[in-house]
């Protein structure tokens, strides 16, 4: 339990029970010490989750491990011991390999960070000049667009691998790169896989914005409209024309209108003074 978590504890302790029908968000809580203190236990119960996000970092440390191996092995079998005769191929298949391990690190690393964020304790980075920026706004409907989206990328990988190793598939001496063996039904249920994840992101990303949209509109509904201004005072009546007119305003905003006689003559609508 953390000091936030011990401190809310004491103060729920030592306060007395008392009734409560509603808190500043509309709802309803039952104010008792019992129900107080269980409560509090209950939310602390989230910190179970932080050797979760422990478990992640070390598997994260694991996939540089394997990137690091993947970049000598590409280095030593396709440079030094063939650089006269490199395949372009292998080293293309040998590059979408890293790539996929670097999807799958940044899977990692959104899943912790954002993980955390929203399900066990705020990060305090505010300010800092390396702070993602949809931290700020993380929730859980972002972290599931974001994995999807993340989930996509990686199949297009597995996919853009297959789509290279294939050849020529179906002719006779058929072989891959690789030397693994495929089939049309097997690429075509990749194909069809990879799209269910795609209508899955897509329907993530308007479930997303549609409870957007409904929870704007319900902050508008809830806010009560501001009453209109008071308006200006209207000039003094009686003031004849061509009397010059020159206002002021006193520290209650109330306007004083001073008013300097002139004479002069109307002609053809337009006011002439008179010298």
């Amino acid at each position: 339990m953390s000091q936030d978590d011990r401190n809310a504890a004491q103060n729920s302790t030592s306060e007395p029970s008392a009734a409560k029908p509603g808190g500043s968000d509309g709802r309803v809580y039952r104010d008792s010490t019992t129900a107080r203190t269980l409560g509090l236990f209950i939310f602390a119960s989230r910190w179970l989750q932080a050797p979760l996000y422990f478990g992640l970092i070390v598997a994260q440390i694991i996939y540089v491990i394997v990137f690091m191996v993947d970049l000598w092995h590409i280095v030593e079998e396709n440079v030094l011991h063939n650089w006269a005769y490199i395949d372009e191929t292998q080293i293309m298949l040998a590059v979408l390999g890293l790539i996929d391990v670097v999807m799958i690190a940044n899977l990692l690393i959104m899943v912790i960070i954002g993980g955390y964020e929203t399900f066990v304790s705020k990060i305090r980075v505010t300010g800092h000049p390396d702070e993602p920026e949809w931290l700020s706004h993380v929730n859980t409907n972002l972290l599931k667009v974001k994995l999807a989206v993340s989930i996509i990328s990686i199949s297009s990988i597995h996919l853009l691998r297959t789509f290279i190793e294939v050849g020529d598939i179906g002719a006779p001496d058929q072989e891959s790169d690789t030397g693994h063996t495929y089939t049309e039904a097997g690429v075509l249920w990749q194909v069809v896989i990879h799209l269910s994840f795609v209508v899955s992101a897509i329907a993530l990303a308007l479930i997303d914005r549609w409870s957007h949209h409904f929870a704007v509109k319900r902050k508008a509904d809830a806010v009560e409209p501001t009453p209109a201004p008071a308006p200006a005072p209207a000039a003094p009546a009686g003031i004849p024309v061509g009397v010059g007119v020159s206002t002021a305003t006193t520290s209650t905003g109330a306007a004083l209108v001073s008013a300097t006689p002139v004479t002069g003559y109307i002609v053809d609508g337009r006011f002439i003074p008179s010298a």
